[in-house]
């Protein structure tokens, strides 16, 4: 479980709705966090899956981490995965990438 930077982040982040299983249907649900990507961003409620990325807390004002999309990618092809094509290791659908990140 990832520990956010304030308990406002963390309570965004696990808005529990009765009505929305998905908070990208749900309005009430403004954040999402990747954990394959260390990502955070405001939801856009357009009926879609898209979100704009942040670099700062909303809520405390502290610098969020910087995002690993780039280094994801740059570990699957290193290890010459298609993420397109191919079927993704199950450690690449979580943050778990990152710790065994260039290990092999």
């Amino acid at each position: 479980m990832t520990n956010h930077c304030c308990e406002a982040m963390s309570r965004h982040l696990n808005v529990d709705c009765d009505q929305h299983s998905d908070p990208f249907a749900c309005p009430d649900s403004l954040i999402k966090f990747s954990a394959k990507f260390q990502e955070y961003g405001l939801i856009i409620h357009d009926g879609g899956t898209s979100s704009i990325v942040i670099d700062f807390c909303p809520w405390c004002g502290r610098r969020l981490p910087e995002s690993q999309r780039d280094r994801w990618f740059d570990e699957l092809e290193r290890r010459g995965i298609d993420p397109w094509e191919d079927e993704i290791p199950a450690e690449f659908q979580d943050e778990r990438w990152i710790s065994t990140q260039y290990r092999d």
